[in-house]
């Protein structure tokens, strides 16, 4: 997975190296990650890298040229890549999303500024738009992380366990149910019983229960979304009955 960033302020993008998912995904080379600074493609002594929209209004734009440039040559490099602009106008990314993203070959990904970008360059060379949630944040580079943070988690050698990303939240379009470590006791709460019986096949229906349940109440959304089967449906069923009689 090669992944070519667009952005400004490149420098934020050595946290990634440093330690962690990401930080390990590309020591061990199963992702790569090439940074490009549009300010190093400007002709002006003071490397302008803005500019004021047409039509008036606050704030800037981010400046076609160098922006363009930089576009090209990463599309001269990493030929196979797709290029995604992180945006609030963008789709919403949920998980199945990510997976699509990590089954693809690369991704150049557009950090915008300012305002934004000059629409005829999400018209000419952006193939998809993303954003990570309605809310507005300063710049594209935060969102461009959590993108490759989601994604290189999936990839294979990544994770201590590879089946630590099937068991997330929202992989199956649930929320992820309760973890419990040691101690079995903690300030007079235990650990629910069930988890220490060694029956793992009470232990996974407890598992998808706790998970159907916990969706319920907190994201119903995406079990509508989702749909459930009969057995499904059967443990939500108990779960509610169960959460009524105990308030």
């Amino acid at each position: 997975m090669r992944f070519d960033v667009i952005s400004l302020f490149p420098d934020l993008f050595q946290i990634l190296t440093w330690q962690g998912v990401v930080g390990r995904a590309l020591e061990r080379g199963s992702a790569e990650l090439h940074l490009w600074n549009p300010r190093d493609y400007t002709q002006d002594p003071h490397r302008t890298v803005d500019d004021r929209p047409y039509g008036g209004g606050p704030g800037m734009v981010m400046k076609v040229e160098p922006l363009q440039a930089a576009i090209e040559d990463a599309k001269a490099v990493a030929l196979h890549s797709k290029v995604a602009y992180l945006t609030p106008q963008g789709r919403p990314l949920v998980q199945d999303t990510i997976a699509e993203i990590a089954a693809a070959p690369g991704w150049i990904l557009i950090a915008g500024r300012y305002e934004g970008i000059d629409e005829r360059l999400v018209e000419r060379y952006v193939d998809e738009e993303w954003s990570i949630g309605d809310y507005v944040v300063t710049g594209g580079e935060l969102p461009a992380m959590v993108v490759m943070d989601a994604v290189m988690r999936l990839l294979p050698g990544t994770l201590g366990h590879q089946d630590s990303a099937r068991t997330d939240s929202y992989v199956d379009g649930l929320l992820d149910f309760p973890h419990y470590t040691r101690p079995e006791t903690v300030s007079g709460a235990r650990v629910p019983p069930v988890l220490l019986s060694g029956d793992h096949q009470a232990i996974a229906r407890w598992r998808l229960q706790q998970a159907l349940g916990r969706t319920w109440r907190r994201r119903p959304d995406l079990l509508e979304r989702r749909g459930l089967s009969s057995e499904e449906q059967a443990l939500l069923d108990e779960f509610m009955r169960t959460h009524r009689d105990t308030g």
